[in-house]
């Protein structure tokens, strides 16, 4: 009987430790647009829908004519193609170059090279499109399966170093 009321006791005191501990919380806003540090862009987490996506395209590899084709691919599928061109030659399959507006875009598009394109984040790049360069790296674009399957095992975008989530948009 003595050891039930001990425990009774001790369920009861560690039960005030976590109300005090919740109710006192000075990092409740942590990880939102209100608890962002002073400075911090407010980092667009929405996974968009491939036709409200909008990306340049770009060769960065010794083969003629690839940010084009490549451009014609993304139009099939739906995304808004703005402007192709060539860059600097990389080695890796492609960088996607995005600002803190175009954040959740670039996920859904790292999806399309199966989570292997080198993430090149500008917090200070103010536009929603992303650049996609691609590599000598670069064999082809993911089927749909292939998008859904790299989308799943990805999770939920994540807002980059320096930067905290915006609020989500009203509906």
């Amino acid at each position: 009987m003595r050891a039930l009321v001990v425990v009774g006791l001790l369920a009861v005191i560690a039960l005030v430790f976590v109300v005090v501990a919740v109710v006192r919380d000075s990092q409740g806003n942590a990880g939102t647009a209100a608890g962002c540090p002073e400075g911090w862009p407010l980092a667009d987490l929405t996974l968009r829908e491939r036709k409200d996506v909008k990306i340049n395209v770009f060769n960065a590899t010794d083969q003629p004519g690839l940010a084009q084709s490549v451009a014609d691919e993304f139009s099939n599928r739906q995304f808004q193609v703005k402007k192709t061109g060539n860059e600097k030659k990389i080695d890796s399959v492609a960088v996607l170059r995005f600002g803190p507006k175009g954040v959740g875009s670039a996920h859904l598009l790292q999806a399309y090279f199966l989570n292997n394109a080198t993430p090149g984040y500008d917090p200070k790049r103010a536009d929603d499109t992303v650049d996609v360069v691609l590599g000598n790296g670069f064999q082809q674009l993911a089927t749909t399966t292939e998008v859904n399957q790299s989308l799943g095992d990805s999770g939920p975008p994540e807002a980059p170093k320096g930067s905290c989530p915006s609020p989500p948009a009203k509906k």
